[in-house]
């Protein structure tokens, strides 16, 4: 027997995460978990035929902030404006400055993904989600999310190098 306060509302911090990652408007975001709340409680008959009430609800979600993304005419907003999580006050500000920066440049690269990678990426490195959730809430098959995911982390990959090559030339110059 599913219950809405014990198994749906503590995936609110998922579903935030998942919109966040999709919407990148924090406000959106919101929105979109309030409305996925929503739509899973209009929903509460079929529940009992439902398999896996969290990848329903991440699938919702999903599709909610794509519509919204559809919606608006542009994408230039970055993740740079949401809050991170607190600071490591063990850090020198000098380190602290420099992991700043490190997150900064990992978000925009993520960010600039196609969205099918950046969902799986999402989902799988910052949900932990199995590959087979994410098929099911991404409606495509395990193979097509690792084949994403791979190349997801591949461009990160490559990107990262060549900051970093680029940074290396930059300073022996």
């Amino acid at each position: 027997m599913i219950d809405f306060r014990t198994d749906i509302l503590p995936l609110k911090n998922q579903l935030y995460r998942l919109a966040l990652r999709i919407t990148l408007d924090s406000a959106e975001a919101e929105d979109i978990v309030q409305d996925t709340l929503i739509k899973v409680w209009n929903k509460r008959d079929d529940w009992d035929h439902i398999d896996n009430i969290e990848a329903f609800c991440l699938t919702i979600c999903r599709n909610l902030s794509l519509d919204s993304v559809k919606r608006q005419s542009h994408r230039n907003i970055s993740l740079e404006d949401a809050p991170t999580d607190s600071p490591d006050n063990n850090a020198n500000p000098s380190q602290q400055s420099i992991a700043n920066d490190q997150l900064a440049i990992v978000r925009h690269i993520v960010d600039a993904l196609p969205e099918k990678q950046r969902s799986c990426i999402q989902l799988r490195d910052f949900e932990g989600k199995s590959y087979k959730d994410i098929a099911t809430i991404l409606s495509m098959t395990e193979e097509q999310v690792k084949i994403n995911i791979f190349r997801g982390r591949q461009t990160i990959k490559s990107r990262i190098e060549s900051l970093n090559n680029y940074h290396n030339t930059a300073i022996s110059s």
